[in-house]
């Protein structure tokens, strides 16, 4: 294992499974960029709208939220059945010359669920032992609206590579810092020539319409598809902080963030930036799914800049567990950063901001969104 910028880079064939636990001999490694949220989430809205071949296996397993399975009796008309996307071995064009040329490739369009800068990739061969692509390559557009692929494999539409074309590994998680400065909102994953990918993931900084956020006045500044995000969190034993700013309720446990229990005098907490600088009106601290584990209270604070002072805008309040708890301020809040503190210990499953850009903030944003290509 070697790489570039101290991103492990795996290359080479996985064992054949041997029977047992299938992830036994996975590769893998933690990533600095996973910190970001994933852009090709479906909770945000991502989906893989089109594919050349998906003969073996469907593209839409590309964005599973859980981890790819494995069934070694599980086959189908077409073959096996693998947890992922796979398309058809490439053939050449002559018995005389059988074999794929240098540019034969399949491809799956990718649809991010909100559009932003991306800071690093993972194309997940897990389970693709001798079965994986020989490379890939990802490349990058913004095309704004609902374009169909036909639209987006036009002429007119300019690609960014964001990973050139990389040798990978198979039964492994083959990670890519992404530093391209750039708004996206959708992706081009190529595999050469052929073969298979488990899972995607796309992490990144989610970059709003600031047109958008200003038609709509009043919206939650802290959530994630208007660009909000977990910057940092006491604990993450059982969950990511950046689950409590995804999009809709909670809908079973793990869909939320929960600690572990604590055995000293302490509090877990979730510090957060909002999508620029606004003006916090009511809020909402949701437990759903958390029964025998919500919090038992809760605080919530903001602060007005990296270097502001925090100042308290819910005191310290009982929860209830598996509850949707409501407060109105009686006096807006502004800030760029927001801070839930829970007491002792537990969870909650969303934290809801809601209020409005204030005119530093709708600048600060619309000109970011300009850089970036908006």
């Amino acid at each position: 294992m070697s790489g570039t910028s101290g991103i492990p880079h795996f290359t080479g064939d996985a064992s054949p499974y041997g029977g047992g636990d299938p992830y036994a001999d996975y590769r893998t490694a933690d990533f600095p960029f996973t910190q970001y949220a994933d852009l090709a989430a479906r909770q945000l809205g991502a989906g893989v709208i089109a594919a050349n071949d998906e003969f073996f296996a469907q593209r839409e397993n590309l964005l599973v939220p859980e981890r790819a399975e494995f069934d070694p009796e599980h086959f189908g008309h077409k073959g096996k059945i693998m947890d992922g996307w796979e398309t058809r071995r490439r053939r050449g064009v002559s018995a005389g010359h059988p074999w794929p040329t240098e540019d034969d490739h399949d491809w799956a369009l990718v649809r991010l669920g909100a559009p932003g800068v991306i800071r690093g990739i993972i194309v997940d061969t897990a389970h693709f032992r001798g079965n994986y692509p020989q490379a890939v390559s990802v490349e990058a557009t913004s095309v704004e609206g609902a374009p169909t692929p036909e639209e987006l494999l036009s002429d007119d539409v300019k690609w960014t590579t964001l990973v050139p074309r990389t040798a990978v590994g198979g039964h492994a998680a083959n990670g890519f810092a992404v530093d391209v400065e750039q708004r996206f909102t959708h992706l081009r994953v190529n595999q050469h020539p052929d073969g298979g990918i488990a899972r995607l993931r796309v992490h990144g900084e989610v970059v709003p319409d600031p047109k958008w956020l200003a038609t709509l006045g009043t919206f939650d500044v802290v959530a994630l598809e208007n660009g909000g995000r977990a910057e940092d969190a006491s604990n993450l034993f059982y969950s990511p902080a950046s689950n409590t700013i995804q999009p809709g309720r909670s809908r079973k446990m793990d869909d939320g963030w929960e600690t572990r229990r604590r055995r000293d005098q302490g509090n877990d907490w979730i510090s957060y930036g909002l999508a620029a600088q606004s003006q916090i009106r009511a809020l909402e601290i949701d437990t759903a799914y958390l029964k025998g584990n919500s919090a038992g209270w809760a605080s919530v604070s903001v602060k007005d800049g990296e270097n502001g002072n925090w100042v308290e805008v819910l005191p310290r309040t009982r929860l209830q567990p598996d509850t949707n708890h409501r407060f109105v301020l009686d006096t807006p809040a502004v800030g760029t950063h927001a801070r839930v503190d829970i007491y002792p210990d537990g969870g909650i499953s969303r934290l809801r901001l809601f209020g409005s850009l204030t005119e530093q903030g709708t600048s600060a944003l619309s000109a970011r969104h300009q850089e970036l290509g908006g």
